[in-house]
């Protein structure tokens, strides 16, 4: 399992021969900052309005390309430099703190993100697939709603994925060093107690920045398409060598020019990147070919490929989640048993000291038991899902939330263009004909596990920052609110006519996979492609036994055992992004063996500033893109 480095914002753990210490009492008398202000108005409002914005920026990239850039990270570098600009200017007299930047970049997260999750992928294929135009008020209230249950989710899942399993959640761990080194290198505050085994604060911040600009130095090189820009680097280039009589570059076997990925694959175990590469090499490399050859897969494209391979890939991740989820029952039982705390207001004798800073068990039953019902109405009343199979769709997507958490935490990557399709295939059987029902059924799924992976995201950077998981949780309603008012009109303002949608201006290729998968699955399984079926079985098999290896072999072997989540993400990702995620893997692990001090030092804000840099120029490229500044 995982285990990400603390040592930027705690004292290191006691050793491994010393006595074994409770992590969360570790964390409760080290770490946590009892009293910090957080989540004030000026967070609250900073995040509403940057999250906002970039929601706006994540929409007309996502119908573009299919893909929704970082939030969080770029949210809380605006933030800091926006109100450092405003103490240089007298605006205000008081320190924008390090826990209130944490607390915006969860509200600003929660907006941004409303976009993903499969909402726009959802919400342009209904209007692909069927006749069907929700009014825009409904479609807010829908969205809102989804994204909250997300949010309640993560609860019972955070104290097993965080606090005792310790997993990476990359960009969680990336935002909690960007933020450590912007406020230590500008502040000075706490840097003595991390200099000491990870250098000075400045050195961090320097290296950050350093990463930054080149990041958004080969972004702008690469994106900007202006008449006056005298050359632009190409997105990949292709590798020399052929599959099948077609280049590699058909296969998407490519050497991407993106840095995104290079980061987040350093922030993650090198045993996930190197289960990535294996599977992307063994689906697009021989898998692929093969297919192509029986006649399984008609055309040599992403699409076409990625059609097939997402039901075996999908069948990994569901097979695996569930087997880790069973056997983290405990979890679930303490959220539940927690429902007492509804009708009893008295704490009990031996309750434990994380309880009164963690989020209460009671919300996540209580907060399903205001929100679901919901739901299943507006299923029936917008989509004509019958109530019966909206019941269904509510346990369903809380186990698809615990999963896409799970496989977060491990890749960076939430996997809701496989479990969105593994939805699609229950209601098609349970729904035949039912274009729009199977359509928003998975967009239920994908919302809430998104928004549950989001928010432990966020969750990650505060239990390394010290912050308070309620008033995170808190920020993350607010975000909600802020994203369901902006999505919707700005979808309508940039795609007033959805029957563009697919085209060349709009190629929308989230929206076109899930309008296939729905007509696919209109009756039943009978659209699932020739030989899913089979390779459905094996994922299924080959995810229970990895999982059950995770937990129960010994520890020396645990790093030879393939992740099962990043066998099965890479059969639903182009090739070129789990190539670019396992060099970054390779480098971080290369250079922690060769250099464990540098590794130790550099490899965080590294990462993360090439993760900063490239998703911030992005953003700005397609606004002045989107404004005419740029050549659209």
């Amino acid at each position: 399992m995982t285990t990400p480095n603390t040592s930027l914002v705690a004292p290191a753990a006691p050793a491994a021969t010393e006595t074994p210490v409770d992590p969360e009492q570790h964390w409760l008398d080290h770490v946590w900052r009892k009293g910090e202000k957080q989540l004030t108005v000026r967070a609250v409002i900073a995040g509403m309005f940057i999250g906002g914005v970039m929601c706006l920026s994540n929409l007309y990239v996502f119908f573009k390309t299919g893909w929704s850039l970082g939030v969080t990270l770029t949210a809380c570098i605006l933030a800091f430099a926006l109100f450092e600009f405003f103490r240089a200017a007298r605006l205000t007299s008081s320190e924008f703190t390090i826990l209130e930047n944490n607390a915006m970049g969860s509200v600003a997260s929660a907006a941004g993100y409303m976009t993903g999750g499969g909402n726009m992928a959802a919400f342009g294929a209904l209007l692909m697939v069927t006749s069907a135009r929700p009014s825009p008020y409904w479609m807010m209230l829908w969205f809102g709603i989804i994204a909250a249950m997300g949010v309640f989710a993560a609860i019972p899942i955070k104290r097993q994925l965080i606090n005792q399993e310790g997993l990476a959640f990359p960009t969680g761990t990336a935002t909690a060093a960007t933020l450590r080194s912007m406020h230590d290198a500008i502040h000075h505050e706490g840097a003595a107690g991390a200099e000491a085994k990870t250098g000075n604060g400045k050195d961090q911040a320097k290296l950050l920045g350093l990463a930054s600009l080149a990041a958004a130095v080969l972004t702008f090189l690469r994106e900007a398409k202006a008449p006056w820009m005298p050359f632009n680097l190409p997105a990949a280039f292709a590798l020399p060598f052929e599959l099948a009589g077609r280049a590699a570059k058909d296969w998407t076997i490519t050497l991407k020019s993106e840095l995104v990925q290079v980061g987040a694959g350093a922030l993650m175990s090198f045993r996930t990147g190197w289960s990535l590469l294996l599977s992307s090499l063994l689906g697009y490399a021989v898998l692929a070919p093969s297919l192509v050859g029986k006649g399984l897969v008609k055309e040599v494209t992403y699409p076409a490929i990625v059609g097939w391979t997402l039901w075996p890939g999908a069948a990994i991740l569901v097979a695996s989640g569930l087997t880790s989820f069973a056997l983290d029952y405990k979890s679930v039982v303490r959220s539940f048993r927690g429902l007492s705390g509804l009708f009893s207001r008295n704490a009990s004798a031996a309750r434990e000291p994380i309880a009164d800073v963690e989020c209460p068990d009671w919300w996540f039953p209580a907060g399903f038991a205001v929100l679901a019902p919901i739901v299943v109405v507006l299923m029936a009343f917008l989509f004509h899902i019958p109530v019966w199979a909206g019941l269904i769709a509510m346990p369903l997507a809380v186990f698809m939330g615990f999963i896409a958490a799970r496989v977060t935490g491990e890749t960076d990557v939430t996997p809701t263009k496989a479990l969105g399709p593994v939805t699609q295939a229950v209601f098609g059987i349970l729904t035949p004909g039912n274009l729009a029902g199977n359509v928003m059924s998975a967009n239920v799924t994908g919302g809430i596990g998104l928004h549950a992976a989001d928010l432990l995201t966020d969750l990650k950077s505060g239990w390394l920052l010290g912050a308070s998981p309620r008033q995170q949780f808190k920020a993350q309603l607010f975000g909600v609110v802020a994203g369901a008012l902006v999505v919707v009109p700005a979808f309508w303002i940039l795609v007033p006519d959805p029957s563009v949608l697919g085209s060349d201006e709009w190629p929308a290729p989230s929206c076109l996979v899930w309008a296939g998968v729905s007509k696919a699955f209109a009756n039943g399984l009978g659209g699932l492609p020739s030989g899913a079926t089979t390779a459905m079985a094996i994922g299924i098999a080959l995810g229970v036994t990895l999982a059950l290896l995770e937990r129960f072999a010994p520890k020396n072997l645990r790093p030879y055992i393939p992740s099962p989540a990043g066998l099965g993400i890479a059969l639903v990702i182009p090739a070129s992004n789990a190539i670019a995620m396992f060099l970054g893997a390779l480098i971080a692990e290369i250079v922690r063996r060769v250099r464990p001090a540098l590794g130790e030092r550099a490899t965080i804000p590294l990462a993360s500033g090439f993760i900063a840099g490239e998703s911030l120029m992005g953003i700005i490229v397609k606004a002045l893109a989107l404004a005419g500044v740029l050549q659209k």
